[in-house]
C-alpha cells in the first residue's frame, strides 16, 4: 500500500553540513564587488582581507587583543597550524567526542609523538571537561560535527591555567556563544555556519598563545604553511590581510557578504536564534516520534547545528543500510540533500540546523521524513 507523501515541500532542500547552505536569497550577483584577476597583495586585496578579519572580529565579539588570521586548508589546515607551531612545550590532554576530534588525537600522538593523556567518550556524549588537567595544554572540538553534541558552556575552564586551550570550532562559530576569555587557539572554516566556500580557514590566537608562539620553538620542522612566526616573532602580516598563501578573492568577497548578512539579522545573537529554533523543530518531532531520538543523550550537549538522529525501531532489520535508504529516498524526491550520517559515525541521519538555514524548510522536511520512515518499513 502506497504512502501519501507530503504536500509541502523545502524550498532549500540543502541541509549539508558541509559546505552549508548558502545564506537565504543568495545570488552570485552578490558578487560583483570581488576584485577578480588582481594580485591579494594589491591594496584593494589586502583592504578586502583586512575588511573580512575586522568583521569577523565585529560579529563574533572577538577582543580586541586577539589575533585573527585567514589561514589555507580549511578548519583542518588552521588546526594543523596551531597543533604543529605551539605543542610540544608542555604536555598535553587530547579530547575527542567524534570523528574530528579522533582525528587531531592521532595527528598528535603518532605523527607529533607528543606526551599526551588522552580523553574520549563514545558519540552521543562528551568527555567530563572538569576532570580535565587545564595545566596541560588541552585540545578539543566545542561541537562535534559528527556527533551531534557541543560543549555546554566554558565554566569549567580556569582563568589561571598555566596550560593553552586549542578548540575546533568549525561547527560552532557564528552559532555559539564562545567564550573568548577561555580560549587561547580558536579555528573554524566559513564554509559551515556562514555556508561559505570552501578551502580558506580561521585561526584566532589570544595574547597567551601568542606569548607561546615568540617563546617556544618546536622540536620539528615547520612547513612554511604552518610557520606563524619569523626570528622570535608573531609574523602580523598574517592577521592583517598578508595570508601565508595565495587567497580566493572571489571566496573572500562572498564571505564578506555572509558577514553583512550576519549583521543584518542581529549578528551574533541573531545566528544563535535561528539555529536554536531550527535544532527545537526537530528535537520536538523527535519528543512526538518514537521512532527516532537525537544522538545526543543529554540535551544539555546536544548540538544546535549538526543535529544527529538515531532509528530505534525495533522492525528495523539493518541500521546503516536503512539508514542510507531512507537518505536516499528524501534525495531522489529533492526534499533533503546530503542528510546521511557521517562514515565514520552511527547508522543515522545528520539536518544541518545552522543560521543559514531556514525554520520553515526544516518544518517542511519533517513531515518527508516520517514518510521515508514509513515506506522503508514497509519496503524490507
Amino acid at each position: 500500500m502506497a504512502i501519501q507523501a507530503p504536500a509541502a515541500r523545502p524550498a532549500n532542500p540543502r541541509f549539508s553540513s558541509g559546505p552549508c547552505a548558502k545564506i537565504p536569497n543568495y545570488s552570485l550577483n552578490l558578487l560583483q564587488d570581488a576584485p577578480l584577476g588582481r594580485s591579494h597583495r594589491a591594496s584593494v586585496g589586502k583592504a578586502k582581507l583586512k575588511d573580512a578579519i575586522e568583521t569577523t572580529r565585529e560579529v563574533l565579539g572577538v577582543p580586541a587583543d586577539y589575533k585573527i588570521g585567514i589561514v589555507p586548508a580549511s578548519d583542518t589546515g588552521a588546526m594543523e597550524m596551531a597543533m604543529w607551531s605551539l605543542l610540544g612545550a608542555r604536555k598535553a590532554t587530547m579530547v575527542a567526542w567524534e570523528s574530528f576530534g579522533a582525528g587531531w588525537v592521532t595527528d598528535v600522538v603518532k605523527q607529533l609523538k607528543i606526551d599526551a593523556d588522552v580523553k574520549t567518550a563514545d558519540y552521543g556524549d562528551i568527555v567530563d571537561l572538569a576532570e580535565l588537567d587545564f595545566n596541560t595544554d588541552i585540545v578539543f572540538t566545542w561541537n562535534g560535527t559528527t556527533s551531534g553534541v557541543r560543549v555546554p558552556n566554558g565554566d569549567v575552564i580556569p582563568e589561571g591555567r598555566e596550560g593553552l586551550t586549542i578548540c575546533d570550532a568549525t561547527s560552532a562559530a557564528f552559532a555559539m556563544d564562545l567564550p573568548w576569555d577561555k580560549l587561547d587557539v580558536t579555528t573554524f572554516s566559513w564554509q559551515k555556519v556562514l555556508g561559505g566556500e570552501a578551502a580558506h580557514g580561521v585561526i584566532i590566537l589570544s595574547p597567551r598563545a601568542v606569548e607561546r608562539l615568540e617563546s617556544y620553538t618546536p622540536a620539528w620542522p615547520l612547513p612554511k604553511i604552518f610557520r606563524l612566526t619569523k626570528g622570535g616573532k608573531l609574523i602580523d602580516g598574517i592577521f592583517s590581510g598578508a595570508t601565508i598563501n595565495t587567497p580566493s578573492m572571489l571566496a573572500v568577497e562572498d564571505y564578506l557578504v555572509s558577514l553583512n548578512w550576519a549583521k543584518s539579522i542581529g549578528g551574533l545573537q541573531g545566528l544563535i536564534e535561528r539555529a536554536a529554533n531550527n535544532a527545537q523543530a526537530i528535537w520536538d518531532f523527535c519528543a512526538q516520534k518514537p521512532w527516532i531520538a537525537n544522538l545526543a543523550n543529554d540535551q544539555a550537549t546536544a548540538s544546535t547545528t549538526s543535529v544527529c538522529l538515531k532509528f530505534t525501531d525495533d522492525r528495523i532489520k539493518d541500521g546503516a543500510a536503512f539508514a542510507k535508504a531512507v537518505a536516499k529516498r528524501l534525495e531522489n524526491e529533492g526534499v533533503a540533500l546530503d542528510i546521511g550520517a557521517y562514515r565514520d559515525a552511527p547508522a543515522g541521519l545528520r539536518i544541518w540546523c545552522g543560521g543559514t538555514v531556514e525554520t520553515a524548510d526544516i518544518e517542511a522536511l519533517l513531515p518527508w521524513l516520517e514518510w521515508a520512515f514509513e515506506a522503508e518499513i514497509q519496503a524490507q
